[in-house]
């Protein structure tokens, strides 16, 4: 099934330009969940599913599921997919890949006559950048049977819940629970996703197998003081939350440099009142830790914490720091590496092994049943940014490559 051109990779492109357009005005694209945007996307996709033979569905957890007659027979299933909200100002590919790349290969499968024996899902998850919401993972941990009730209560900037937001969308809160697959009708769950980092191009490779996914947690920091007016109040004895709040992100920052393994970010800061001739009285905060290893992220989060609670004793400040997520590393199935591994070779492409340094729908999907990912190269390895980008021939590749996939998959227990 080796491509001589890149056919398949320019309407794969064609297609994610097109949901680009699905974006909040500015720079790159930003779509969140439940979201104007986001509906407009979804019936983008539908059309898209509909061509290759699946049945969309919106379902409770605002998901967009495409299924095959297989699945909706009842037979056992695979699910793909991954993820259409975006970061703010992100790109056109992270995430969407997943969800245009799938539905593609069954339409060309389907093209050629194929039938698969068994059952496919395609999953346009609709939560899992955590960008509206404190939360995230929310539509892949509605399938895999470990959504957390709780998290309906997270608000956004405007203070709109979760739960509102759903209920606005068409969507149904109550019945979330009722979303969960059964594991013996779940064969796998298979993601396909712009790398997000520079291993692939260093190395010239299209695309890359990966082995395992980085765990993840995420907290809310608030640093509290007093305002003042920045004219009279003398320096000697402010309490200005900002600088302290400073102190502390350089702070993290250092750990997160010294420690081997460990990487993090403070990626969102609120400042109140934020006025200039004011001194900052309150600053929030986010911070996320990534490692691969849970002992490591367990140590540096401790180191970070404790530094963080120091530097505000040392400014009179009052500290109010609280974990809003949370995700393990977790391994990719063997015989799921295997079968992507053996499709990339059967159509010419090297399987180039790789971890993932991001979090994705598969840390949540992994409670449900086996996993497997399949990396495509990036331009420059960057990825949550306008910028980010694909070529036409690798992503014709992936799609062929995930074609033969499907036409060889071999489940144990099943065939």
């Amino acid at each position: 099934m080796t491509s001589t051109s890149p056919d398949l990779g320019h309407t794969l492109l064609q297609r994610l330009d097109e949901a680009a357009r699905c974006s909040e005005p500015g720079p790159g694209v930003t779509r969140l969940f439940c979201s104007p945007q986001h509906r407009e996307v979804l019936e983008v996709i539908a059309d898209w599913m509909r061509i290759a033979g699946l049945t969309p569905e919106l379902d409770a957890a605002g998901n967009l599921v495409g299924r095959s007659d297989r699945a909706l027979a009842g037979e056992p299933t695979l699910i793909m997919g991954s993820h259409q909200d975006t970061v703010v100002e992100g790109g056109k590919y992270d995430g969407m890949l997943g969800v245009a790349l799938p539905i593609l290969a069954l339409e060309q499968l389907r093209r050629e006559g194929h039938e698969l024996p068994y059952g496919v899902e395609v999953v346009a998850f609709g939560d899992e950048e955590g960008t509206r919401f404190q939360s995230t993972l929310i539509g892949s941990r509605a399938l895999a049977g470990n959504f957390d009730h709780d998290c309906l209560a997270a608000t956004d900037a405007q203070g709109v819940t979760v739960k509102e937001a759903i209920e606005a969308f068409g969507g149904d809160p109550s019945a979330i629970a009722s979303l969960a697959r059964s594991r013996d009708r779940v064969l796998g769950y298979v993601e396909v996703h712009i790398e997000q980092g520079p291993v692939l191009e260093k190395r010239n490779h299209a695309l890359g197998v990966v082995t395992a996914l980085t765990g993840i947690e995420r907290h809310r920091v608030q640093v509290s003081g007093n305002a003042g007016h920045a004219g009279t109040t003398p320096m000697e004895g402010r309490r200005d939350a900002l600088v302290g709040a400073a102190e502390m992100i350089l702070e993290a920052n250092r750990v997160l440099h010294a420690t081997e393994d460990f990487v993090g970010v403070v990626g969102k800061l609120d400042v109140r009142p934020n006025a200039v001739n004011v001194i900052p009285s309150e600053v929030n905060f986010t911070l996320e830790l990534r490692s691969p290893s849970t002992e490591v992220r367990a140590r540096g989060r401790e180191t970070i914490l404790e530094a963080l609670a120091a530097i505000a004793g040392r400014y009179d400040l009052e500290l109010h720091t609280e974990q809003t997520y949370s995700a393990e590393a977790v391994d990719c199935a063997p015989w799921l590496i295997n079968a992507l591994q053996q499709a990339c070779e059967r159509t010419g492409e090297a399987a180039e092994p790789l971890f993932s340094g991001a979090g994705h729908d598969g840390l949540a999907m992994c409670e449900l049943t086996d996993i497997g990912m399949l990396f495509v190269r990036c331009r420059d390895g960057l990825s949550h940014h306008p910028d980010e980008a694909i070529t036409a021939a690798d992503g014709d590749a992936a799609t062929r490559v995930l074609m033969q996939f499907l036409l060889d998959l071999e489940v144990p227990g099943f065939r």
